[in-house]
């Protein structure tokens, strides 16, 4: 079987603010960004990973989502608890200290984690939790 991760979805509140975390301190390129104000959908992705993609989108676009279900969602983006993305760098002290220069909101700085990894986190504009693995 040859399975390859295509597409990954975070939910966003202000879409201009998540362009510039992910294109800006990210460094992703944009490739798609479709509709406007908070119905907007930006396609995002590593420049040398044309076939791997985060699209960031609406939280509550989806018409069978309830209003409760919309206010826990919220809740739990503003906790940051609702969205995570695990991403890797080959120098994670350096690229750590590139997008904390960008003003990014630090979870947690580099850190040897017991179970073997150095690892560290940051939170995006709409509070999903960004970890940054040494590859």
């Amino acid at each position: 079987m040859d399975i390859t991760i295509h597409t990954s979805f975070l939910p966003t509140t202000d879409p201009e603010a998540s362009l510039a975390f992910y294109r800006d301190a990210l460094g992703f390129e944009v490739r798609l960004d479709v509709g406007k104000g908070t119905m907007r959908w930006i396609t995002v992705g590593p420049k040398d990973q044309p076939d791997t993609a985060i699209v960031l989108h609406p939280p509550a676009a989806d018409p069978g989502i309830t209003e409760d279900e919309r206010r826990t969602i919220a809740e739990m983006m503003a906790k940051g608890t609702f969205a995570t993305i695990v991403l890797a760098t080959p120098d994670l002290d350096a690229t750590f200290e590139r997008i904390a220069a960008t003003g990014a909101e630090v979870v947690q700085e580099p850190t040897d984690q017991p179970y073997g990894i150095r690892d560290a986190a940051f939170r995006d504009p709409a509070g999903n939790q960004v970890r940054l693995d040494q590859a």
